[in-house]
């Protein structure tokens, strides 16, 4: 961490933010000594708000005597939650998850009703979101509060020493992976940001039948996908693997998003010299991270983790989302700006950003993606007939 970080960290610790929490304790049983918690992030949303929860540890000490941190795959979670429910020995308390682990765990029924919130917990969310922010929150179905947001992409993202006619359509990036085989890749949706909205994008590129419906109305999208499988050697079970193989020259040409674009060049993974594209027509197809609680955590702890959520939607701890550009923009709410960012995320994303950002998320369709069970259907789908083929 760095100093500038530190510094900002300290400097926030000591908000806390009283009035975003101040009502849940009149109408709510707060626990009388301090609970340990427990958070999975599935989404690589830590980077974002894990900050954030720390300055709430240290603002409520009287609510929270330790916070353990923990990462995991996505597709595993949902099944581990399960086992635990039914094993009646839950020890998740917080679960942090993009909308692939949220529509898994909404299937499988794992996680509480957080809304609507009669103690009084949570601000009125449809009145502090930013717009596309409250329609993914639809998404949730009552048992996911967004924490953070971002327009995603699809977007394109290259060496341009080495693309030197960049596709400017579908069909042009069809055709480039034709002509140089195995030189493009995306990662497998189900546990892929950039690929899921890779996946969910093309509908709206390809002018299918219905862009909601992956069953019925996606027959050109799973037409493409198949033919591009062709000339894909394999998919990578995470973007991370895959951004590094766009770094060390092993590929030439991926699908990415705004943060995924930003963060790995930030961090060296990518060179500084990428750049991104967007083909023709394109609609954003929005992201979002979001809290949700396994049922079977203890009254007290829900009570404290709505209090935790309130704190972490403050404009204040949403600042921190900015991070180094991961998610960029980042914050879920409204009214939060860069100049409110520690100062080393406002340098990283000065010299990572790309101004063409602002005019892209302002003069392009911004969708959300698919409901959770047609989710996990596109996911399924994509699994059995596009990657499973043999070529």
């Amino acid at each position: 961490m760095s100093i500038t970080r530190r510094q900002a960290l300290g400097a926030l610790a000591s908000v806390a933010t009283l009035p975003a929490t101040r009502g849940f304790a009149q109408t709510a049983t707060l626990p009388t000594s301090p609970v340990a918690i427990n958070v999975v992030d599935v989404a690589g949303n830590l980077a974002l708000t894990q900050k954030a929860i720390e300055n709430y540890r240290a603002a409520k000490p009287e609510l929270v005597s330790s916070i353990t941190f923990t990462k995991a795959p996505a597709p595993e979670l949902p099944g581990k939650i399960k086992a635990q429910q039914g094993a009646g020995r839950v020890d998740i308390d917080l679960v942090l998850t993009g909308t692939d682990a949220l529509s898994a765990g909404l299937e499988m029924d794992l996680w509480v009703k957080l809304l609507p919130d009669e103690s009084g917990a949570l601000p009125k969310l449809e009145d502090i979101y930013q717009e596309p922010a409250a329609r993914m929150l639809a998404l949730g179905k009552d048992h996911g509060v967004v924490v953070t947001y971002y327009p995603s992409g699809p977007l394109l993202e290259y060496m341009p020493d080495k693309v030197q006619t960049v596709p400017t359509t579908a069909e042009e990036l069809l055709g480039w992976a034709k002509e140089n085989s195995n030189r493009f890749l995306y990662a497998r949706p189900a546990n892929s940001g950039p690929g899921r909205t890779f996946l969910m994008g093309l509908p709206y590129l390809l002018g299918d039948a219905d862009p909601k419906d992956p069953v019925k109305g996606w027959d050109k999208t799973w037409a493409y996908l198949k033919e591009l499988h062709k000339y894909i050697e394999y998919y990578p079970t995470g973007t991370g693997a895959l951004m590094k193989e766009l770094g060390e020259g092993t590929r030439d040409l991926t699908v990415t998003t705004t943060g995924w674009d930003i963060n790995p060049r930030v961090l060296g993974v990518v060179p500084k010299e990428a750049k991104v594209a967007a083909l023709k027509g394109f609609h954003w197809v929005a992201d979002a991270h979001y809290m949700c609680v396994p049922k079977g955590v203890s009254d007290e702890k829900l009570a404290v983790l709505k209090d935790l959520m309130a704190f972490l939607l403050t404009p204040e701890q949403q600042a921190f989302t900015y991070d180094q550009g991961y998610f960029y923009p980042g914050p879920a709410v409204k009214g939060v700006t860069l100049d409110m960012a520690p100062q080393e995320s406002q340098d990283s994303i000065a010299e990572f950003g790309r101004e063409e950002y602002a005019d892209l998320i302002a003069n392009n369709p911004i969708e959300l993606p698919l409901e959770p069970a047609a989710m996990v259907t596109a996911f399924r789908i994509w699994d059995e007939q596009v990657a499973a083929v043999a070529k």
